[in-house]
């Protein structure tokens, strides 16, 4: 499964548009649980109105992290301090990272 987690721009094809943290994590669980599949997240990192459903998109790492999920990850984010952060959280967890 692939998964788009944006506020604003719309997902490409091909990917699952998830605006807020709660709805990612549902996907998540249902790629990894459901299809047994390792999710691609092409992920933001600013929520804008969504963060009120989860927070930024950061704590979808931080919660991916504490699940001990393998994931592959891309970062669309424009946020270049939100982009190092994420990128910490990749690295400490050896996820695949596409850039």
């Amino acid at each position: 499964m692939k998964l788009w987690i944006d506020d604003v721009r719309p997902a490409p094809d091909g990917f699952v548009w998830c605006k807020s943290v709660n709805e990612a994590k549902m996907k998540v669980v249902e790629s990894i649980h459901l299809y047994f599949s390792k999710p691609l997240i092409d992920i933001d990192h600013d929520a804008g109105d969504y963060a009120f459903d989860g927070g930024d998109y950061i704590k979808l790492l931080d919660w991916l992290e504490e699940m001990g999920y393998d994931v592959t990850i891309r970062i669309h984010s424009m946020n270049p301090v939100g982009v190092a952060n994420m990128r910490r959280i990749i690295e400490r967890n050896g996820w695949k990272e596409i850039k």
